[in-house]
């Protein structure tokens, strides 16, 4: 995708990075007809996340959608009844969106490639190193909180692949996964997500060390 294009659209509630798995079930009608017409042509659709609530109204003059996606290549499809289908896709590369039309019934937009710029920076791979052991002992953490497995022996020597990944498996709100999404260098990606495995570490942390109380307890944090 060197150059503007369009692509079908698939508003959602999350966020696809690069090299991550999606699964979805296709129950609209709309929705059905887009992946049907992409299967059948082997092109990917576009994933982006939906505006939601006040953020809407401030861009009300706008598409309801963020304007930086990622592309998703279908590998799977299971047709069931009534034409609904179970697909799985991965995500490939990241796009920003020009315009948006809707002379189909689903949404769809001329979009422009966004690749993740400075990729062979030197300071790249030093952040990386420091990220890698963060991300380990972050998982650990969380692990240990949810009582489940979720370790990884290896991570990926690439900074690229190693900030997708993170990006990928950190537990934040969705706007702190829009906004790592959105980040146009590979290097401050990287800064980012060590300042925000950090922050999410501390509170999964202070969550162990209170133990059952902060679950006891009906009101455990300020509203404010």
């Amino acid at each position: 995708m060197n150059k503007p294009q369009e692509l079908p659209l698939f508003p959602l509630n999350s966020v696809l990075f690069p090299g991550m798995a999606l699964p979805l079930y296709i129950f609209e009608e709309r929705y059905k007809q887009m992946i049907t017409e992409c299967a059948r042509d082997s092109r990917p659709f576009g994933v982006v996340l939906v505006r939601t609530g006040d953020e809407v109204q401030r861009f009300r003059d706008e598409t309801t959608i963020h304007p930086i996606g990622t592309t998703a290549h279908i590998t799977q499809v299971e047709n069931l009844s009534d034409g609904r289908m179970n697909i799985a896709a991965l995500g490939y590369t990241r796009f920003r969106v020009q315009s948006t039309h809707n002379r189909k019934p689903y949404l769809s937009g001329v979009v422009e490639e966004y690749p993740l710029e400075a990729t062979d920076h030197p300071r790249a791979a030093v952040i990386a190193k420091k990220l890698g052991p963060m991300l380990q002992s972050y998982l650990k953490i969380f692990a240990k909180l949810g009582n489940v497995q979720l370790e990884m022996d290896t991570l990926p020597d690439d900074p690229v692949t190693l900030a997708f990944l993170t990006a990928i498996v950190l537990r934040t709100p969705i706007k702190d996964k829009q906004q790592l999404l959105e980040i146009p260098d590979l290097v401050s990606l990287l800064k980012t997500e060590c300042r925000m495995i950090y922050r999410e570490s501390h509170i999964l942390r202070i969550l162990i060390e209170n133990g059952p109380r902060w679950r006891d307890d009906p009101r455990p944090f300020s509203p404010n």
